[in-house]
């Protein structure tokens, strides 16, 4: 069974699109190609364990085994030593990807305190958008009381558009909620 909202790209998206930007070709319309979703420890330095329990929770999250991310230098400042476990990241494509942005627009963003929509400033130039949460108790798989701390997070959602403006369009269409 394919993903509701890949289908919804395919039959909805797709065409809106091709004639909003007047693309030629079907290839050239901007499509997402993956979903990388990251939760940085700084904590993690005093205490390893925090570690495991963010990727615990990374992964019932994304459904998918997440990847505990590593120092590559040591910074004495920071008491940070090279190898020394920092976070943990998950890249999500296919099915998994168009599942997981289904249950972030539709069941977690709306979920937020005091939610207005997310803000349109935060693309990169390329297309590509980035959002940075808070809590990661907005998501419905979380079980609140095996929660230790409020962790955030960013999810970064990379995309085939060449423009602001396209990938603007793309995810307004997707269903992402933008701030007025």
């Amino acid at each position: 069974m394919a993903a509701r909202l890949k289908d919804h790209y395919v039959k909805k998206v797709k065409p809106a699109l091709q004639t909003e930007f007047s693309y030629k070709n079907t290839m050239e319309v901007p499509k997402i190609e993956k979903i990388s979703i990251n939760i940085g420890m700084g904590e993690a330095t005093q205490n390893a364990k925090l570690v495991d329990g963010a990727a615990v929770e990374l992964g019932a999250i994304s459904g998918q085994k997440p990847l505990i991310t590593r120092a590559r230098k040591s910074i004495a400042a920071f008491k940070v030593r090279e190898g020394m476990p920092i976070g943990a990241m998950v890249t999500l494509r296919g099915d998994q990807m168009y599942e997981f942005l289904d249950r972030l627009v539709n069941v977690a963003l709306p979920r937020v305190r005091d939610f207005r929509g997310v803000s349109s400033k935060s693309f990169d130039g390329r297309g590509n958008y980035t959002l940075g949460l808070k809590d990661q108790l907005i998501f419905p798989e979380i079980d609140y009381n095996k929660v230790d701390k409020a962790k955030g997070m960013n999810i970064c959602i990379t995309t085939t558009a060449k423009t602001d403006a396209e990938g603007l369009a793309l995810l307004k269409h997707m269903g992402m909620p933008f701030r007025q």
